[in-house]
């Protein structure tokens, strides 16, 4: 190894510096991104491609080095297509993202080559190693709120979802994102960019780069065996007109074994070669997809290429992996770049684009949006005609898209079945078919693909990207796009600039599924989002009737950075409240739709519109018996928590509104508080905390058929005989 006596600043914590390459005196003396220039002039150039290899061999190394330091992280997997991720710098592309949480480490290497991560305090190789999974620093699996990049990303099958709603906000820009074979593995990568593709067949600027390594976690991958002739057919079977593959066996002269091999173990002038072919490839491609052709490539390299060990035994850091570990040590060495070399990576990653991706990458900025100027709300008369809800919703979310053109619905089961098809109406269903009959059009806006998968990916994929979106959902189906859903909200939880909300309409609740049997009746996901809740960005409302809905939904399209779900029944409803009410039962957590006198208060707090009706019954009964009766609407149970619960003070666009004691104790005290919900018992948490009174829970418990919504409420408990009684042993 070469002594070294002075390195560029941003070297400190380098262990190991190498010799000079063959050739770097002579391809290596000025930098192949000229100074004002974005990218490379030429792919074929020997200079360009001299240098792109070192970028990777730079990329390969921070990645083992910071993952050592912390004896943890996953290195390999970035590891085997460092060249295409260099060969997209290099050729000035810097929205990049990736569909593979385990990408991490090769993503925080190169926000800190280009020096994306000075914005966070990390100048230095050591700082990068100190910070990285560390509170306030870099997170084991990738997140938006770290300069430059662009998404989130953990789960498998959900890059593409943020690729393809930055495409389609940002016409004319490149989305490439990287899938590994594990994720190609999930069917619903590849169903929703086909399902995109045929809804948006002009929307290619987004670029899936396939790292097809051979293995997964812990063993190969289950598309490992396939060919390259058959994975190129399953490309192009799918919808991808230019298929471009890579093959580093192609190159290979030192005789290694099967059908993934490591280019790092090339002669120099076949890594050259290797590197060459990626940096054209990746240059063909990026014209392709721009040029509106929908393309993939595929880099197809051992897994683990140029770090501590190969295949699946290369994904992931233990205990016994340090920086003093002989195969650490020993591969940090074969990687090691001289001083001369890094700075003039480092100079190549900054000049790339333009500049870091901290400052060009399409999310470093907030998106300006459209005005939507005085929304079509119309107020019902409270006890007059029953309304249904949805629909009432469905008029504003039209005018929403008239005013907003990027604006998108999403739903999977139909808009028309859950009483909203006014949206249909007013946007158009996007399908490349027209036809009147069922509102379809080439140019819609209500994009429906039979997957809450894709559904929830668009809808939250667009509100990350800064633009508005709405995800219709049947509740009992909600479930299944939930994954994507809650990362979203997560992050913006943690975004460090503002986006519109995540907001979701979720209908046809179990109540009125009877018919339909448990298959439809999954109120579990109340659940889910009750224990979100706790986030501090997380607010699921509970609008009573159609007045509140209308209220509640233009409330959610003035807020940034939360995850809004309202839900709501698609039947004809009584209306209990007026706009007045709604506004301050949005802040203060809850109505009161009810109240009577009597010798003894019982306080019933009502989660839902439907669930109202055994309760307004129970009223009746209790009122006859001279026990007074107050009934309040929960609209927003998260502002009934203490401060104190929820983590609210750490989110971006915090919101620390909540009930006060005083104020809880006007709306819920009383000699007896009973819980109501048709859904899962978790979203009276609060009152439940909170209250000293004697108290109890009626909820959801199981589905089964019945005729009516008053027969599943009856099998569940939810009775006015029921209620009425419980509420009698109570107060006696």
């Amino acid at each position: 190894m070469t002594t070294v006596t002075q390195a560029p600043s941003f070297c400190e914590g380098i262990q190991y510096f190498g010799e000079a390459l063959p050739g770097f005196e002579t391809f290596g003396k000025e930098s192949a991104i000229a100074q004002g220039q974005n990218a490379i002039a030429n792919p074929n150039d020997e200079s360009a491609v001299f240098q792109t290899l070192l970028a990777a061999d730079a990329l390969r190394y921070l990645i083992l080095h910071v993952t050592a330091s912390k004896s943890s992280g996953h290195p390999g997997g970035f590891a085997s297509q460092a060249e295409a991720y260099a060969a997209l710098v290099m050729l000035g592309y810097k929205n990049i993202l990736t569909e593979v949480g385990h990408h991490a480490p090769g993503f925080y290497s190169a926000m800190f080559l280009d020096r994306s991560l000075e914005d966070m305090g990390i100048s230095t190789v050591q700082q990068l190693c100190d910070r990285f999974r560390e509170q306030d620093g870099l997170l084991g699996h990738l997140s938006g709120q770290i300069p430059g990049l662009l998404s989130p990303a953990g789960p498998l099958g959900q890059g593409q979802h943020f690729a393809m709603s930055a495409a389609l906000l940002n016409n004319g820009t490149l989305f490439p994102f990287t899938i590994g074979d594990g994720g190609i593995g999930e069917p619903y990568v590849m169903s929703s960019m086909a399902h995109f593709h045929t809804a948006f067949p002009s929307v290619t600027n987004f670029l899936p780069v396939l790292v097809w390594n051979g293995f997964s976690q812990e063993h190969h991958s289950m598309v490992s065996t396939q060919s390259n002739e058959r994975m190129i057919e399953y490309w192009r079977g799918n919808g991808f007109e230019n298929v471009i593959l890579v093959n580093a066996k192609d190159y290979d002269d030192a005789n290694q074994p099967g059908d993934y091999v490591d280019s790092t173990a090339f002669s120099f002038e076949q890594r050259l070669a290797f590197t060459k072919a990626v940096l054209n490839a990746a240059d063909e491609a990026a014209k392709s997809a721009l040029g509106g052709t929908l393309t993939v490539m595929i880099i197809k390299q051992l897994k683990g290429a140029g770090v501590h060990d190969r295949g699946a035994k290369s994904h992931n850091l233990y205990a016994h992996h340090t920086l003093e570990s002989e195969d650490i040590v020993g591969a940090l060495k074969a990687r090691a770049l001289t001083p001369e070399a890094w700075e003039l990576v480092r100079t190549n990653f900054e000049r790339a684009g333009g500049g870091s991706a901290s400052r060009v990458a399409v999310t470093e900025k907030v998106r300006s949006l459209p005005e939507l100027g005085k929304l079509p709300l119309e107020e019902f008369t409270v006890g007059g005609e029953k309304k249904v809800a949805t629909t009432a919703m469905g008029a504003i979310v039209g005018a929403v898209g008239l005013h907003d053109t990027s604006f998108i619905v999403t739903n999977a089961d139909g808009n028309e079945a859950s009483g909203i098809s006014n949206i249909n109406k007013a946007l158009q269903i996007l399908h490349p078919t027209t036809d009147d009959r069922y509102f379809q059009s080439p140019a819609g806006r209500v994009y429906e693909p039979l997957s809450e998968d894709a559904c929830a990916g668009l809808a939250s994929g667009i509100a990350l990207m800064g633009g508005r979106s709405l995800w219709c959902s049947y509740e009992a189906f909600a479930i299944n796009g939930l994954p994507i859903w809650q990362t979203v909200t997560q992050a913006m939880a943690e975004l460090r600039r503002s986006t519109p909300s995540n907001i979701c309409l979720f209908t046809a609740g179990a109540l009125e599924q009877g018919r339909n049997g448990w298959t439809h009746q999954r109120p579990e996901i109340e659940a889910y989002l009750a224990a979100m809740m706790r986030n501090g960005n997380i607010f699921p409302i509970f609008p009573p009737d159609a007045n509140s809905i209308q209220v509640a939904y233009e409330w959610a399209l003035g807020t940034k950075n939360k995850g809004i779900i309202i839900t709501a029944s698609k039947s004809p409803l009584p209306i209990h409240t007026t706009f007045e009410q709604v506004r301050q039962g949005l802040q203060d957590g809850g109505i009161v739709l009810h109240e009577a006198a009597g010798e003894k208060t019982v306080v019933f707090a009502v989660v839902g519109d439907m669930s109202l009706l055994p309760v307004f019954e129970a009223a009746k009964q209790l009122a006859s018996q001279g026990i007074g009766v107050r009934i309040v609407s929960v609209i927003s149970p998260r502002r009934l928590y203490r401060p104190s619960d929820v983590l609210w003070e750490a989110a971006s666009e915090s919101d620390g509104d909540f009930l006060d004691d005083a104020g809880f104790e006007t709306m819920f005290g009383g000699d007896a508080l009973i819980g109501v919900t048709g859904g899962a018992a978790g979203m009276l948490e609060p009152l439940m905390l909170r209250s000293t009174a004697k108290r109890d829970v009626f909820a959801w418990k199981r589905g089964e058929t019945t005729a009516t919504p008053t027969q599943i409420m009856e099998f569940n408990g939810l009775s006015p005989e029921a209620l009425a009684k419980r509420a009698i042993n109570l107060v006696h």
